[in-house]
């Protein structure tokens, strides 16, 4: 099979990765979405994306995208289904194409599934992604990219149509581990922001008001910006990021921080109020909705 440099399979077309792979479509990439569910796939063709609940154009494909929810997906879009009988990616990719994965796995599950693929002489790339769904409409999506320097640049074309790359070394797995250090950052702030509000409330204090006064002035953070605004329209207010997210990525943060023997002194607090939110039954909702587990 002749693999073609301009087609993309692209697994998990789900919340952030069917705007993902429009975006591709968009700038002129023959773009596949795979996706097992048949949901995702009706919203992808209702978008005008061709798909499929298996990956086989992945033997033809150039480049092949993997954004599922975790690990045991990632393995499993890697070795297949016998239940299903769905072929893996590593059975079906050519050595000439490249994998991409985009997913928020940790380090060393992005490692494995590397050794795995260059065994086979299949390029891999390790590229979470931070800026949500609205990085990715605005084309501002930041990409935080490790592998060999010559397959990066062999697909550079293809990321900067989703935003930035930044650049994070050869090794792979440096990716994930920025990535690491981005969601502990992330999951801390969400609280503190739902925290600060919360505490607003309780003072009597108009919470919208004190929201400007905050983002104006030294207690500001990106966060706050952009949470805080939801925080204060509901628990409907749209999904940009899912609480689950933060639960799963919470627990990676704290799998990495338990084998380096450091002591994450906040995490476990955000880890716990998301595991709350969780619990009230906000798993799927925005992760904004964490600031649900402060009302009594």
């Amino acid at each position: 099979m002749t693999v073609s440099t301009d087609h993309i399979t692209f697994v998990g077309i789900g919340a952030i990765g069917l705007p993902m792979a429009l975006r591709l479509q968009q700038a002129g990439f023959h773009v596949t979405g795979v996706d097992p569910f048949p949901g995702p796939r009706e919203r992808a063709a209702a978008e005008g994306l061709p798909t499929e609940e298996r990956p086989l154009s992945a033997d033809s494909a150039g480049t092949v995208i993997v954004m599922v929810a975790d690990g045991n997906q990632l393995k499993q879009a890697l070795d297949g289904d016998e239940q299903t009988g769905s072929p893996g990616l590593l059975s079906l990719m050519s050595p000439e194409a490249v994998l991409i994965i985009m997913s928020t796995v940790g380090p060393d599950a992005v490692r494995a599934a590397a050794e795995r693929a260059e065994e086979r002489g299949i390029g891999v790339l390790d590229v979470p992604v931070t800026g949500g769904i609205a990085g990715v409409l605005a084309g501002t999506l930041r990409m935080l990219a490790s592998g060999p320097p010559e397959v990066l640049e062999s697909r550079r074309t293809v990321l900067e149509s989703l935003g930035t790359i930044i650049d994070c070394g050869e090794r792979i797995g440096d990716g994930q581990s920025f990535k690491t250090v981005n969601q502990l950052l992330c999951s801390v702030h969400v609280v503190a922001a739902a925290e600060a509000l919360s505490l607003a409330e309780r003072l009597g204090l108009d919470q919208a008001k004190v929201l400007e006064a905050m983002t104006a002035g030294a207690a500001n953070s990106w966060m706050l910006g952009d949470r805080g605004p939801r925080m204060l329209q509901g628990v409907d207010v749209e999904v940009a990021s899912a609480v689950g997210i933060l639960v799963k990525d919470t627990a990676i943060v704290a799998e990495v921080a338990e084998d380096l023997d450091i002591d994450l002194a906040l995490l476990p607090v955000a880890a716990r109020k998301f595991g709350e939110a969780a619990e009230l039954g906000h798993l799927r909702r925005d992760d904004s909705q964490v600031m649900r587990t402060y009302e009594v």
